[in-house]
């Protein structure tokens, strides 16, 4: 892969989530102005990207409103240097794909997330711990998961990379949820749809998705590594438990890292994390006990190919 030879690791913090993290944590920002502060800590610490989604400030519900992201993702880009990924997945599985990535489209970002296949995401069982719901429409949400397909389709991916990479210059954190995603991934390679250097985010842990044993990381990466040889960067995220150690996991063969919120509510056993900083000061302290560097934001843009900050609509 295109990592080769460097030890300048990426970290993304996935600041907050989408209907998949409602308030299980008095910690997770959903507000405009929590989601900036979030951020902007979190790049301090250490974070090269943040993944973004979308709140609606009234109701918690997840939302694809460009007039709500832009609250947030102009402060940052204000305040920082850092590279701004909007999500096209976290506006609501069940919204049409115009609706759920409007926010790509309109604002057109350096990057945008893009899930790279369709998934079972089963999240009932979050619903059958005691908590107190902040809103009324979460526990049915997930219950209603039992019967959620996470819409990808071909046609979704292809409107997507027409719409926000081709129309705005926009690149790609290629999500992928199982084995068969490289290869929907190659796919477009092959018919030039997109080009590299890809960057492609292998995700673990999720029900409905694949597992997060070790074979399965490796898995993922003797996979990628037949597909797309020097023309992509590897990243890993994993949710819940399995995050610091898949994140390290990661950086040990090669790869990039995620954490935040979104993936994760934690910051050690039973412990909730305060912030998304403390996540990633807590893998940045892993990585550079390992003996690597963190990217800056300038490193991530020339690494990833980015169009620059100053080419975005915002």
């Amino acid at each position: 892969m295109s990592s080769k030879g460097h030890r300048k690791v990426i970290i993304t913090c996935a600041v907050t989530g989408g209907a998949h993290t409602p308030s299980m944590s008095p910690h997770l920002p959903v507000t405009p102005d929590e989601i900036a502060q979030h951020s902007l800590d979190a790049i301090e610490a250490g974070a090269a990207i943040v993944h973004l989604h979308a709140r609606d400030p009234e109701n918690g519900r997840p939302s694809g409103d460009p007039a709500i992201f832009r609250q947030f993702v102009t402060r940052i880009k204000e305040a920082t240097d850092a590279v701004i990924n909007i999500s096209t997945g976290g506006g609501g599985p069940n919204m049409p794909i115009a609706e759920r990535a409007e926010a790509g489209r309109v604002l057109q970002p350096e990057m945008c997330s893009l899930n790279m296949g369709s998934v079972n995401l089963v999240l009932a069982e979050m619903a059958g711990r005691d908590r107190d719901w902040k809103y009324d429409w979460e526990k049915p949400f997930l219950e209603g998961t039992k019967n959620l397909i996470f819409r990808n389709t071909y046609a979704d991916i292809e409107w997507i990379l027409d719409n926000i990479g081709n129309a705005g210059g926009t690149r790609f954190e290629f999500e992928c949820y199982d084995i068969g995603h490289l290869y929907t991934l190659a796919y477009f390679l092959e018919k030039g749809l997109v080009k590299p250097p890809l960057f492609v985010q292998s995700v673990f842990g999720l029900r409905g998705a694949q597992g997060a044993h070790v074979e399965d990381v490796l898995h993922q990466k003797r996979t990628a590594d037949r597909l797309f040889g020097n023309d992509y960067q590897w990243s890993v995220l994993a949710a819940g438990k399995n995050q610091m150690p898949l994140a390290t996991m990661s950086s040990i063969m090669g790869g990039n890292v995620r954490v935040g919120l979104e993936d994760s509510l934690y910051i050690g056993r039973g412990e909730l994390a305060t912030s998304n900083a403390e996540q990633v000061a807590k893998v940045r302290r892993i990585l550079e006990e390992l003996g690597m560097e963190v990217a800056t934001p300038a490193e991530a843009r020339q690494i990833l190919d980015l169009k620059g900050k100053d080419n975005v609509a915002f």
